[in-house]
């Protein structure tokens, strides 16, 4: 029993209504993180039909982002009321009815709010269900309980291409919305029917409303200027620099508020806990900073310079999704049975090997199979690393697990949010900056005679000066290529050194743990004692 006297809920269920609980809510998670990378593949199909541009179509994006982590910020206070059965169930229907409003909007601004609800209600079944599931398993099996939360976590994102490609393909951009009807339908009955009501419900309403509209105001400000900043030509842009500065003044009254506040908005007691605090300090690092950049950066690869078509990019991507599925369980089980640190240790060491030697190593003259294989560590990596990292994490904070899944998950989209703004602004970067070094060292008496000897080819088919200013063209392509390959293989390898700046966070943890010893009760007792 806890301190009130009240059994776990764990104790109170059969094996058999566990793996029934375990189904629905991560049926629920896995069709909330599906939908993060599902959309991204049919982004330009949107366009025409929404009548917008590039620019415009990215807010589709940007919005949902958005009102997911801002919503995060309401989860804790949120579950002490309502309890997590409700709010799992009100994050599905939010989530669900939503879709259906995005699969038929018919403009911009339709479309934009109804990504607002849907992010919303992912963020309610994301903290929800991650909580959940660690209040149904006993403390020695959480770590089997978030190998499977890091399957839903790690796999979803990774099949969303694949799905997307062919509801495209197959049927129409609207399907990759209208598929969460009968699904989120459906598990809305089974959660309703299934999920214990006392789930997580502790007590009354208590909110600080002036710290959550300071923290609102920073994140959407922060997220907003980390999405346009490239776009926009970061701070030489007028609204860029309105955004950095306004972010900076609303975390400061944030912080303020915070300190004068009789009731925080969040207990920032909760970071003081070393394994929490060192562990999200490593879980922002290297997921946000440097996995998130690999993960975005594939998709470019195979689409941008490998020129394949999106399905073929979802089931060259299946290569390493298969293998988080596979290794997201067995990393919890390893959590169990060896510790969670070993795991970590285990996965760091694959990742730092796999960010510094494998995906740096593709280039444009890598087959697209072989490239597929070079990402499979990629995936045991991100298999491995969910569940003993969240383990180590929530293992102790008791009453603040609802808390702490709430702001792994607000940490997991600021730092997805820098690491994609890192990837896009190196890659253009490096892209213009091996373009003109290429000019740079071309011969340009071996230039004229490429180019000369392609014209006299094309002027089969055009007229002299067309054909001309087509093998002019050709080897600007080229050249593009060439630039555009390089730049790929510099940003790859950047995305090492971040994982490397958070290896430092579980170094010390590492150390810290192993200065205390072994627990009083493990510790073996003296002969004749």
């Amino acid at each position: 029993m806890n301190q009130q006297g009240v059994r776990p809920i764990y104790e109170t269920i059969s094996p058999a209504l566990r793996a029934l609980l375990t189904f629905v809510v991560m049926t629920g998670a896995f069709m909330a993180i599906l939908d993060t990378t599902i959309v991204d593949v049919v982004i330009p199909k949107m366009m025409a039909p929404l009548a917008t541009d590039l620019y415009g179509i990215q807010w589709v994006i940007t919005a949902y982002m958005t009102a997911a982590a801002v919503g995060l910020l309401l989860i804790e206070s949120l579950a002490r009321v309502w309890g997590l059965k409700r709010l799992f169930l009100t994050g599905l229907a939010t989530f669900t009815v939503s879709s259906a409003l995005c699969g038929q909007a018919g403009s911009l601004p339709e479309m934009i709010v109804s990504r607002v609800v849907q992010g919303l209600g992912e963020a309610f079944i994301m903290a929800s269900a991650q909580t959940i599931l660690l209040s149904i398993y006993p403390p020695e099996r959480r770590g089997l309980a978030m190998g499977i939360f890091s399957l839903g976590v790690s796999f979803a994102p990774a099949l969303g291409p694949t799905l997307g490609g062919w509801l495209t393909e197959h049927l129409s951009w609207r399907w990759v919305f209208y598929v969460n009807l009968p699904v989120g339908s459906l598990n809305f009955l089974a959660g309703l029917a299934l999920l214990p009501s006392a789930l997580g419900r502790r007590g009354g309403f208590q909110f600080n409303f002036i710290s959550y509209f300071f923290l609102a105001g920073f994140t959407v400000s922060l997220l907003i200027l980390l999405s346009k900043g490239q776009q926009l030509g970061w701070f030489q842009a007028d609204l860029i620099v309105y955004l950095g500065f306004g972010a900076a003044v609303l975390l400061i009254l944030y912080l303020i508020s915070e300190l004068l506040s009789p009731r925080p908005l969040i207990d920032f007691y909760i970071f003081t806990l070393k394994e929490y605090g060192l562990s999200m300090g490593f879980y922002f690092f290297v997921l946000g900073f440097s996995m998130y950049q690999i993960f975005y950066l594939l998709p470019l690869y195979y689409e941008g310079l490998k020129q394949l078509t999106t399905f073929q990019t979802g089931l060259h991507m299946l290569a390493f999704a298969v293998f988080i599925g596979m290794f997201s369980p067995i990393s919890g089980l390893l959590s169990d049975k060896i510790g969670p640190e070993k795991v970590l240790s285990l996965c760091l060491a694959l990742y730092l090997f796999t960010a510094y030697f494998l995906v740096p190593s593709l280039n444009y003259y890598t087959p697209a199979t072989r490239a597929a294989l070079l990402t499979i560590p990629f995936g045991i990596s991100l298999g491995t690393f969910f569940a003993p990292l969240t383990t180590l994490a929530l293992r102790n904070l008791g009453e603040k697990t609802s808390l702490g899944v709430s702001l792994m998950h607000y940490l997991r989209f600021v730092g997805g949010s820098f690491g994609t703004a890192i990837a896009t602004n190196t890659l253009k970067h490096r892209w213009a900056l091996h373009y003109d070094e290429i000019s740079a060292l071309q011969n340009t008496t071996y230039l004229a005679r490429f180019i000369e000897e392609g014209s006299q080819r094309l002027r089969a088919f055009f007229p002299e000066t067309l054909a001309t200013k087509k093998a002019k063209a050709l080897m600007y392509h080229v050249q593009g290529l060439q630039s555009l390959s390089h730049a790929f293989q510099d940003t790859f390898r950047h995305s090492f050194y971040f994982a490397l700046l958070g290896s430092a966070f579980l170094v010390t943890l590492i150390i810290l743990k192993a200065k205390e010893g072994p627990p009083v009760s493990r510790r073996p007792r003296q002969v004749g004692s």
